[in-house]
């Protein structure tokens, strides 16, 4: 297990995630959900230097070449909303790729309390692949614990698991690591504030709703 924290030192990332926590910047939905992808573009490339290459001999019109390619099977997994734009970033990055996708939801109660809801997924088989799994927030942990369940009970356990997220609540990453502590870890930031309705402090409010519209 690893974890790397991207504003613990200097890179685009940060200039980034400026722009995302930005009030005035985030009335732009189409700039948003851009500098989302860019993001995750970034991230794909730091993930790729842990996976597993084989040398390769590529024909070019001049001779052959040896060549590094990523052995790895890949399954790039989202959590909708917020995590559709990560999701293209790494498709970006891993062009082949295999996708799964993760409908989650809290469900509110009159006493302030919530629950997650997982009603859809969708997802290729994961048995002894590398799964990069994507959403925006990690507040309190419990939406990506139970999404990851649900996947690998449902598709089985892949060799590698990576998650990846903007911005972390402190006591939401001690959470899921707990849980997965094979998992490496790949964050934008990590704030230390959760609000009494679980929402991270500063953090950048509802990525979905940012990027795509206000729910009713």
């Amino acid at each position: 297990m690893a974890t790397k924290i991207f504003t613990e030192e200097q890179s685009i990332i940060s200039d980034y995630l400026a722009h995302l926590r930005n009030i005035d910047f985030q009335k732009d939905r189409h700039r948003m959900r851009r500098y989302v992808r860019s993001i995750a573009i970034n991230m794909g490339y730091e993930i790729s230097k842990s996976l597993q290459f084989e040398w390769r001999k590529v024909d070019t019109p001049m001779g052959t070449a040896d060549c590094q390619i990523v052995a790895d099977e890949i399954v790039i997994g989202s959590i909708m909303r917020a995590g559709l734009p990560m999701h293209e970033g790494l498709l970006e990055v891993f062009e082949h790729a295999d996708s799964a996708f993760i409908g989650a939801y809290r469900k509110h109660h009159k006493d302030g309390t919530f629950e997650v809801e997982n009603e859809y997924l969708s997802s290729v088989s994961l048995e002894g692949k590398v799964l990069i799994i994507a959403d925006v927030m990690l507040a309190t942990g419990s939406s990506m614990k139970i999404s990851l369940k649900n996947l690998t009970d449902e598709y089985g356990t892949p060799a590698q698991l990576h998650i990846a997220t903007i911005i972390a609540a402190k006591d939401g990453y001690d959470y899921i690591q707990r849980h997965f502590p094979e998992a490496h870890y790949w964050i934008g930031a990590i704030d230390e504030e959760l609000t009494a309705k679980n929402y991270i402090v500063p953090g950048l409010g509802d990525a979905g709703d940012i990027c795509y519209g206000a729910k009713e």
